[in-house]
């Protein structure tokens, strides 16, 4: 019965095992992903169409009242699909259900970080997969028991989704040595080609086996990455059960005393007066606004705008992240490749790739606005402007290590926290837009909005932003020894 598992284990321990651990972070953002972006393609076809609050419609089944399902309803003389049951949900409460998983997320992401640190990541990310795959499992439940329990299912998704990125970051801070970060760092851009593999995945479900495979089927994916997590990852290499010696003392070795072996309390206060930390706090708001926009936006943008189906818009809806995902690999090789050779100090690098990873997505989110009505170009635009915001693998998502390799894990926690309310805001904001009608016009305000949200804070970082270890990474040596920094 275990010889296939051992067999799987021993193929496996012959691979360096930090690179098998780089593979499981990847995974994890990608499973992460695929459950939190799944209910934005889903929830088209759980829903009556936009039509149906300007034309009259005609129920074919059940009464017509707030919450109860409808199976199928005829718009004029066309039939909605069937794709199962149908909600009324307005067009508000749509948002309210998008964005509860956001509201989860707020509540965790900001004590993940201390966490991670205290604990230890491996427990915290195992624990997030295989509850996450079983509450997804449960959302066509939900859903039948009405808006409310939905957004409850979807708030302890979030619950369990915001205690991943700190515990991801904590464990780089463990396993990647200096040389290797920025790869490691890229893994978790698993996170987007999650969304690359979901929408397109939900959609053909959606439209071969109804809506609530669209659950089924990522949930027993995540229960399965699950098991594999806690086969292969630990919360360090002193703890790995088959590291062999040798790539157990490189890593430390490499690291350092950058990274402490004890457990460390983080310096609040140095946190809430440092411009470094609270301008990497802003880029990071001003990443997550686009980010999650897109997340929860696109579909319904190329669907009820654009006019494609289900299927073709969420492999459209996909492509903006396909290209962020191959872009943060190419940024990152970049990067380090001008660290490497001196050609530029940290700090510089940092900076610099904000022209790519925000002001240009957001130049690309203006020229949106005035590009016309044409389908392909606009996703041809979307796909370029989230693109070259893969360089955020250069930027805001490496800052946190650098400023404090200690605190990573509570660093990203708190910036997390505050870029997460971008998740909620920004459905609120497309729903305010388009409650009467959802056509180009309206839209032009949020992506007007989208690209002041990309650029403010870019130019706030290049102020302010720091890429050197900060004196308060090492709270006991900053007690006895004032100035002294860790480089």
């Amino acid at each position: 019965m275990y010889g296939p598992l051992v067999h799987f284990i021993k193929a496996i321990d012959r691979i360096p095992t930090r690179f098998n651990v780089s593979i499981m972070l990847f995974m994890a953002c990608l499973i992460s992903y695929m459950l939190r972006v799944n209910m934005s393609v889903n929830i088209l076809a759980m829903v009556q169409p936009i039509q149906s609050s300007a034309k009259q419609s005609v129920p074919v089944s059940q009464s017509n009242i707030a919450g109860e399902s409808i199976n199928q309803t005829t718009i004029g003389h066309s039939k909605i699909p069937d794709y199962g049951p149908r909600y009324n949900w307005s067009s508000h409460d749509q948002s309210i259900i998008l964005g509860a998983y956001f509201h989860g997320y707020l509540i965790s992401s900001l004590p993940a970080g201390i966490f991670a640190e205290r604990f230890g990541g491996r427990n915290m990310v195992g624990l997030s997969l295989a509850f996450s795959a079983l509450l997804t499992a449960l959302t066509p439940l939900a859903a039948d028991n009405g808006m409310w329990a939905t957004i409850a299912n979807r708030v302890a998704l979030g619950i369990l989704g915001g205690f991943l990125y700190p515990a991801l970051h904590n464990l780089i801070s463990k396993w990647a040595p200096p040389d290797e970060k920025g790869k490691f760092v890229s893994a978790l851009m698993g996170g987007t080609f999650g969304t690359v593999v979901t929408w397109p995945l939900v959609g053909v479900l959606i439209e071969t086996l109804g809506w609530s495979f669209a659950f089924y089927i990522p949930a027993a994916i995540s229960a399965i990455v699950a098991v594999l997590w806690y086969i292969i990852v630990a919360d360090s290499p002193a703890t790995h059960p088959r590291i062999r010696s040798e790539e157990k003392d490189y890593i430390e070795k490499s690291l350092g005393d950058t990274v402490s072996k004890s457990k460390l309390l983080p310096p609040i206060a140095s946190l809430a007066t440092s411009p470094p930390f609270l301008s990497l706090l802003v880029l990071h708001f001003g990443n997550l606004w686009g980010l999650y926009f897109l997340i929860t936006a696109a579909p319904k943008f190329m669907s009820e705008v654009l006019g494609f189906t289900l299927a073709k818009a969420g492999f459209l809806a996909a492509l903006p992240y396909l290209a962020r995902s191959l872009a943060a690999f190419l940024f990152g090789t970049i990067g380090d490749l001008l660290r490497k050779k001196s050609v530029m100090n940290v700090t510089a690098i940092r900076k610099s790739f904000c022209i790519f990873s925000h002001i240009i997505p957001g130049l690309f989110l203006i020229g949106l606005i005035y590009i016309g009505f044409d389908p392909y170009v606009c996703v041809a635009i979307i796909t370029l402007s989230l693109g070259f915001n893969g360089a955020s693998t250069m930027t805001n998502l490496q800052n946190s290590q650098d400023l404090a390799p200690n605190f990573a894990g509570t660093l990203y926690g708190i910036i997390n926290f505050v870029g997460t309310t971008s998740g909620f805001i920004s459905p609120i904001l497309v729903a305010h837009f388009t409650v009467q009608q959802s056509t180009m016009d309206e839209w032009q305000y949020v992506f007007m909005i989208g690209a002041a949200a990309y650029i403010v804070p870019a130019l706030i970082f290049v102020v302010f932003g720091s890429g050197q270890v900060q004196k308060w990474n090492e709270r006991k040596q900053t007690q006895t020894t004032t100035g002294h920094e860790h480089t």
